[in-house]
C-alpha cells in the first residue's frame, strides 16, 4: 500500500439514504460486470475512486467554509433524517469485488477522513498490497494518472462520487483522452447546478458563474441553459432579460450532450436520485472511453441494463 502526500483538509459530505444505498448498488452490480467480462482478456483491471472516504458520510462543523459556491444548498438539503444511514462505501465495494481489481487507487482530499480511509484499509489485510491511498485533489491527481499511466494493457473503472461540483470539466477530458476508463459520476444537478442557475441570469454571482463554466467546460451553457425574453412595460417600452428556461432534466441532458463530445459513449437513461420529497438531487452517469464499437456496446449494454432496472 502507497501513500501520496498530504493535502489541505476539506469538509467531509452528509450523503445518506435510500438513494446513497441505490447508488452503490448499481456501482456494485457495474463493478461485478466489469470484472468478469474481462478477467480472460489479460488486461490490468484498475478501480478508481476520486472521493473515497470512508464508506459513510458527516455533517462538517461549518459548511460555510467550503470552497464549492453549491456547498450551502448540499448542506440545507441534506440535514434530514435520511442523512443519517450509515452503508458501505464505495471504497469498501470495490475490495470486496470479485472477481478483483488487480488495483485499486482512493483518492481523499480531507486529511481527517483520508486517516479514517486508511484505517479501513488497514481492515483489510489480504487486499492491502493492491491499494494505493492519495490524499490529493482529484483536479489535480486524476490527469497526472492519467498522464502517467500505459492504458495498452490496462481497463479501469473511475467513479466520481463528489462534495458539489467538485469535478472539473479539464479533468474529464484527461480520463476521457486515455480511450480505456469507464466513468461513473454523481452529478448534482438538484443541490448544485440548478440551485445556482438564478431566475435571471444577471442576478447570478460572478462566482456561481464561474464554477457552471469550470463544470460544463464552456459558457455556451448561458445560451442552452436560458433565454432572452422581452417584456413590454408602459414606461420602458420592450425590455430584453435572459430568463432561466431549463428544469433537472434538461439540465442533465445538456451535461450527458457535453460529456459526448469527449466519450464515445454516454449512457441515455441517467438514474435520477431522489429525497424523501421526490425532488431530484442527483443524476447518476456512465460514460466510457473506449472506441471501440465492439467494447463500446458491451460498456453501454451493462451500464443501461444496470441503471433501468
Amino acid at each position: 500500500m502507497t501513500r501520496a502526500a498530504a493535502a489541505p483538509d476539506k469538509p467531509a459530505q452528509a450523503f445518506g439514504g435510500d438513494w446513497t444505498e441505490e447508488k452503490l448498488d448499481i456501482l456494485q452490480k457495474y463493478l461485478w460486470a466489469f470484472t468478469t467480462s474481462l478477467k480472460k482478456r489479460h488486461f490490468t483491471l484498475l478501480y478508481i475512486d476520486a472521493f473515497a472516504g470512508t464508506g459513510y458520510r458527516e455533517m462538517p462543523a461549518n459548511p460555510s467554509n467550503h470552497g464549492d459556491p453549491s456547498a450551502q444548498f448540499l448542506f440545507e438539503e441534506q440535514s434530514t433524517p435520511e442523512a443519517e444511514a450509515f452503508f458501505d462505501g464505495s471504497a469498501r465495494i470495490a475490495m470486496q469485488t470479485t472477481p478483483p481489481f488487480d488495483r485499486l487507487v482512493f483518492v481523499e482530499r480531507s486529511r481527517r477522513r483520508f486517516a479514517q480511509l486508511e484505517a479501513a484499509v488497514l481492515e483489510s489485510p489480504d487486499r492491502r498490497e493492491e491499494v494505493e491511498l492519495v490524499n490529493a485533489d482529484c483536479n489535480t491527481f486524476l490527469p497526472a494518472l492519467c498522464a502517467r499511466t500505459d492504458w495498452r494493457p490496462t481497463r479501469a473503472v473511475l467513479f466520481l462520487d463528489p462534495f458539489g461540483m467538485d469535478v472539473e470539466w479539464r479533468t474529464m477530458q484527461a480520463v476521457a483522452a486515455t480511450q480505456a476508463i469507464d466513468v461513473w459520476i454523481l452529478f448534482p444537478v438538484g443541490v448544485g447546478v440548478n440551485r445556482l442557475l438564478t431566475g435571471r441570469l444577471a442576478d447570478m454571482d460572478p462566482k456561481w458563474a464561474e464554477r457552471l463554466t469550470a463544470v460544463f467546460g464552456t459558457e455556451e451553457w448561458r445560451d442552452a441553459l436560458y433565454k432572452k425574453r422581452i417584456q413590454t412595460t408602459l414606461l420602458d417600452g420592450n425590455v430584453e432579460t435572459v430568463e432561466k428556461h431549463c428544469n433537472c432534466r434538461m439540465i442533465v441532458d445538456y451535461y450527458l450532450n457535453r460529456l459526448k463530445t469527449i466519450f464515445p459513449g454516454v449512457a441515455s437513461n441517467p438514474r435520477f436520485l431522489c429525497n424523501s420529497k421526490q425532488s431530484p438531487m442527483f443524476a447518476l452517469c456512465f460514460a466510457m472511453g473506449n472506441p471501440s464499437h465492439r467494447a463500446r456496446a458491451l460498456a453501454l449494454k451493462i451500464a443501461g441494463d444496470i441503471l433501468k432496472s
